[in-house]
């Protein structure tokens, strides 16, 4: 997949495309239902495929105070685009100049001078332009007079959910620390990259080591707790089954701010330092709690270490 940073770095013979927009935060089963059409409107027509994305929230911009947290960063959302098949995304730099471009004029120079599109698809809440004004009505206004088509495409829900799916959904799920149910909403597992990094070593003082993640990672961290999974690394690209603990340690009081730490079952003496590794959250154990006494402590962590076995089949 080709990444283009800016309208102008378009070659001038791209095209004809297929054109999917929207802020793709998480790139959930929605926005594959958007994407899976885009896919099969290109090939009907001999298009290229190509997602309009932001490399931030335009609420960072319009309404900081109203900005949710992002659920992928940007680099980790392209990774994820990147995986299905698309010819390529256009990333825009959402700030004032764009946040006050006005509907038509994004249509003109982005969508038709630079994409050379003839179809637009877009959920049916999608906003665009300055103030808002740009929604799939104003696409259907414009597009005949510039040779394209709009697909709206609905809303999607997970087997047996009422809810649609949405970045707001997911967000909500994995502050519930309700990875099961944010998996089915994403379409693949809750994750985290990041670099393993020096820690107190306070988890191989009490016999369970524990990589720690550095503090910048790709994607919103689930709520505190306890929780079975999976820690790749990516040197090796071996998958190893842990434990993972998220949160601050309550039992004591000189970690000031949240961590990801994964004891690897069953491989006390791996080297992990440096190195960037994916943790999976594919099941929550409990929450964070405060123990009284290092003894009591000890016996939970090996209590969560044998449900986390059981939890990823390796009970036994």
């Amino acid at each position: 997949m080709i990444v283009f940073r800016d309208p102008s770095e378009v070659p001038a013979d791209f095209g004809p495309t297929v054109v999917a927009i929207g802020k793709f935060d998480g790139v959930h089963v929605g926005h594959r239902a958007v994407i899976e059409r885009m896919r099969i409107d290109a090939a009907a027509v001999g298009a290229k495929t190509v997602a309009v994305t932001f490399d931030r929230n335009p609420l960072e911009i319009l309404r900081p105070e109203l900005c949710p947290e992002n659920v992928v960063a940007t680099e980790r959302k392209l990774e994820l685009l990147g995986e299905l098949d698309l010819d390529a995304t256009l990333v825009l730099t959402f700030d004032r100049a764009l946040a006050s471009l006005p509907a038509e004029a994004f249509v003109r120079t982005i969508l038709v001078d630079s994409l050379h599109v003839v179809t637009v698809l877009v959920g049916r809440d999608f906003r665009f332009g300055s103030g808002g004004a740009g929604d799939p009505g104003l696409l259907r206004e414009l597009g005949p007079q510039h040779g394209f088509t709009v697909d709206v495409v609905e809303d999607v829900h997970p087997d047996g959910a009422r809810r649609r799916v949405s970045s707001t959904w997911v967000r909500e799920l994995l502050a519930a620390g309700d990875v099961v149910e944010a998996a089915r909403a994403l379409g693949r597992p809750v994750t985290v990259a990041g670099e393993v990094v020096h820690g107190l070593k306070r988890g191989r003082e009490l016999g369970f080591p524990t990589a720690n993640l550095s503090e910048t990672v790709d994607a919103l961290v689930p709520a505190d707790g306890v929780y079975a999974g999976w820690l790749t690394d990516h040197d090796t690209g071996i998958r190893h089954p842990a434990a993972i603990s998220v949160g601050t340690n309550p039992t004591f009081h000189d970690v000031h701010r949240r961590q990801v730490e994964a004891h690897v079952l069953d491989a006390s003496d791996l080297d992990l330092y440096g190195h960037r590794v994916t943790v999976e959250f594919s099941d929550h154990l409990r929450g964070m709690v405060a123990f009284d006494g290092m003894d009591a402590l000890i016996a939970q962590i090996a209590a969560d270490v044998a449900q986390a076995r059981e939890r990823l089949g390796l009970a036994g």
